[in-house]
């Protein structure tokens, strides 16, 4: 089992930035992929980024790329995005996953994660 509890989210102006933490516990293995994803109201959930917990490889969802970045600190057991320029747009539920070992392609589908967190609110006003 894995548990991941999510924070950092509040209110922040078009422009600004915020960086989101996930804490995780539990049986982390070096092969999990740790994602963020998103879901605005009436929206599917949607991918944002993901990596492994290894490091290395990193992946973005076109909307966000340039703008968002994923990292993790071992010794904390902590995933973070950190987001810059946000956009009204960016304004959504985020939510960090993890799964074991998969592939490339797969990290994309919130069907593949098999954990999740409680979801931390994100709000850009214009």
């Amino acid at each position: 089992q894995v548990q991941l509890v999510e924070s950092g989210g509040g209110l922040v102006q078009a422009g600004g930035s915020l960086r989101l933490s996930c804490a995780a516990s539990g049986r982390t293995f070096s092969s999990n992929v740790m994602g963020w994803f998103r879901q605005a109201p009436g929206k599917e959930r949607e991918f944002v980024s993901a990596m492994r917990w290894s490091g290395g490889t990193t992946r973005y969802a076109d909307s966000v790329k340039g703008r968002f970045t994923i990292s993790r600190d071992n010794a904390k057991n902590t995933v973070y995005l950190q987001m810059n320029r946000l956009k009204p747009e960016d304004t959504a539920v985020y939510y960090c996953a993890a799964e074991g070992s998969m592939g490339y392609r797969s990290w994309l589908i919130p069907g593949n994660y098999g954990y999740w967190g409680q979801g931390t609110q994100v709000t850009v006003s214009s």
